[in-house]
């Protein structure tokens, strides 16, 4: 399985109200490229099975999606909060919402 499909399939199992990092996807493959991760999830192929939205910045803050062009956060931010996910002051509360990975994944 290739490095991306490997990042597609893990995203897709965020469930709805979590939120997961590049580098926990990164860790989970063991792996330090989390910059790699982003980049394989800007050529996600299927935006409503590999819900890509999901996954933020390890410090909390929103990350990129589909570009880092203003109108694409606000999307972003959009899906994320119909999920359930407060974010305040531009962070999400890992503590709260952070989904990680077990060694089955």
């Amino acid at each position: 399985m290739r490095f991306e499909e490997r990042v597609w399939r893990l995203t897709s199992k965020v469930p709805r109200g979590k939120v997961t990092t590049y580098g926990e996807i990164a860790r989970c493959m063991n792996t330090k490229a989390y910059r790699i991760v982003g980049q394989a999830l800007k050529k996600n192929p299927d935006p409503i099975k590999i819900p890509c939205y999901r996954v933020i910045k390890s410090d909390g803050s929103i990350g990129g999606y589909s570009g880092k062009n203003l109108k694409n956060i606000r999307k972003k931010i959009q899906l994320l909060e119909r999920d359930g996910i407060t974010i305040k002051n531009g962070l999400i509360d890992l503590n709260k919402y952070l989904h990680r990975f077990n060694s089955k994944n």
